[in-house]
């Protein structure tokens, strides 16, 4: 189905080649996951596939692509838009119209495919990713996972060859993340679609995949069943790192697998936790918020607050009201009620400029906090705007720490999301608020990068400063959080230590907590302190 032979690609005034010699086949139905570090050449291998490389991006290659026995560079994306379904990164730069289900039929009309054939398809594609109860809502009006979905479903209205996905579920809660998956395994195994899916959360996806391509430097360093690449490879969920940590073989990718194994280790009656430290004075205090989208309740009676040193994560479904409490910290959103304070300080009627001089805000899409030409740029004009002179900060540090020096010359849209959401980070983090509000801060960053900014955070907590972070990366959640805060339709269901509330819930305990129930083991450094003290 897809045949890559000897192919080599430059974008335009590159350094050097984003892939290089690629050679790769793939037969029809297989389901491959494609993974490798952020700024690897993941996601232009998947653009190579359906022409939008080189036919939109421009820039140089040697060697050929063949998708269907169409051959990608001849024919292009209108032709191939029949044959490879394409659901890209960024949901949001992939919609055309403001309405559900018309943006499911657009692509359809533009087929010409008769009316009573159309509506059975968007019927299918609605019910297939859950999107029904939405069929008549403003695209601006859904979240960021919902949007996701939304995307996925307008790639399968055209019921193509191939689908090919970029991070799908980067912006899904663990179980619409489930719930797209089994769809598409469904869609493999049922109807024989090939899939080709590029992820970083391995440990959503691992045990569906057939094969598993790992890219390092625009070169695939590791092909084949995905047990035996990741026992090769330093990297993998959880599960794999605490298995290839003991020696488990075969190697477990699912918790089930991981069971025989795990009865061997005994869990300690009672868990020695490691005392946290006591948090400074509190840098954020939310009392009675309240918020309504057009009448529609969204926030109701918020409270929480989150001293110095310490990082809080808030996680719940999409659509829980996350990112909108974020919105009214910043000043963003007005709510109806309730009082916000930052430092002390009250945030209402205060200019939203002047709050960020407070707090650093990352908002899910780092697009809208890229201006400038160049990376370094990104950060001079954050310190120009807040009137600090460049001397006040170690750019190069922050660069560096943040693993950016290699692309501090380009510019910041050119990069992969995961690049791109590192240089936003460095642009709200430059002028060292005391406060960060991160939405998804880890989206299209790699197991490896994500550890990096753990630690970076680790720091700025150890200065003083307070993080709280909404996220559905569970296994995140336990690397940093010292409590979280569960939010359902608007509301805080539970709060408390990190280790109590993911372990009360099964649709967001991490894969440790759910091989050794009942231990208080959220990761595989608690397991191996255990049993190699």
């Amino acid at each position: 189905m897809i045949a890559v032979r000897n192919f080599t690609f430059s974008y335009p005034q590159a350094r050097e080649p984003a892939l290089k010699d690629i050679d790769w086949v793939i037969p029809d139905g297989q389901f491959v996951l494609v993974a490798g570090p952020s700024g690897s050449g993941k996601s232009t291998l998947l653009r190579s596939l359906n022409g939008l490389i080189p036919h939109f991006s421009g820039g140089s290659l040697s060697g050929n692509i063949t998708v269907d026995d169409v051959d990608t560079v001849l024919a292009g994306p209108r032709l191939l838009s029949r044959i490879v379904g394409f659901v890209a990164q960024d949901p949001e730069a992939q919609a055309v119209l403001d309405q559900v289900e018309g943006e499911i039929a657009f692509a359809l009309e533009n087929a010409a495919i008769s009316p009573t054939e159309m509506r059975v398809r968007v019927e299918e594609t609605l019910d297939l990713l859950g999107l029904t109860p939405l069929r008549s809502r403003s695209l601006s009006t859904l979240s960021g996972g919902e949007r996701q979905r939304l995307a996925i479903a307008a790639a399968l209205a055209l019921r193509p060859h191939i689908l090919v996905l970029d991070e799908p579920t980067s912006q899904l809660d663990p179980q619409s993340a489930e719930d797209v998956l089994r769809a598409l395994v469904r869609l493999n195994e049922d109807l024989g679609l090939t899939i080709v899916l590029a992820e970083h959360r391995l440990e959503r996806i691992a045990r569906y995949a057939d094969r598993l391509t790992w890219l390092e430097d625009g070169r695939i360093v590791a092909d084949g069943p995905v047990r035996t690449v990741l026992a090769q490879i330093n990297a993998g969920p959880p599960i794999v790192q605490l298995g290839r940590a003991l020696g488990w073989q075969p190697l477990p990718l699912t918790v089930k697998e991981g069971k025989s194994f795990a009865e061997d280790i005994p869990v300690p009656q009672t868990l020695e936790v490691e005392t946290s430290a006591v948090p400074g004075p509190p840098l954020l205090e939310v009392n009675g918020l309240r918020f309504a989208y057009n009448g529609q309740q969204t926030l109701r009676d918020i409270d929480l607050s989150i001293g110095a040193g310490e990082a809080v994560a808030l996680v719940g479904r999409n659509g829980a009201g996350k990112s909108t409490l974020l919105k009214c910290i910043v000043g963003l959103l007005r709510p109806q009620s309730g009082d916000i304070q930052v430092s002390g300080q009250s945030v209402r009627n205060r200019p939203v400029a002047d709050i960020c001089r407070d707090v650093g805000y990352l908002p899910q899409n780092p697009d809208d906090l890229l201006f400038a030409e160049t990376v370094i740029d990104e950060l001079r004009v954050t310190l120009q705007n807040h009137h600090l002179p460049e001397s006040s900060a170690d750019l190069d540090s922050l660069l560096r720490r943040l693993k950016l020096t290699g692309v501090d010359a380009s510019y910041p849209r050119d990069l992969s999301v995961g690049q791109r959401q590192r240089v936003a980070l460095g642009a709200v983090t430059v002028t060292r608020p005391r406060l960060l509000l991160l939405d998804e801060p880890t989206r299209g960053l790699d197991a490896a990068t994500k550890a990096s900014l753990v630690a970076v955070w680790r720091d700025w907590l150890a200065e003083g400063a307070a993080i709280l972070l909404v996220t559905h990366d569970v296994e995140l959640v336990a690397m940093i959080a010292d409590r979280t805060i569960m939010l359902s339709g608007g509301e805080i269901i539970a709060a408390g230590t990190t280790r109590d509330v993911l372990t009360s819930s099964p649709h967001f305990a991490p894969q440790i907590a759910r091989l050794f129930p009942n231990s208080g083991w959220i990761t595989p450094a608690d397991v191996l302190k255990h049993i190699q003290p």
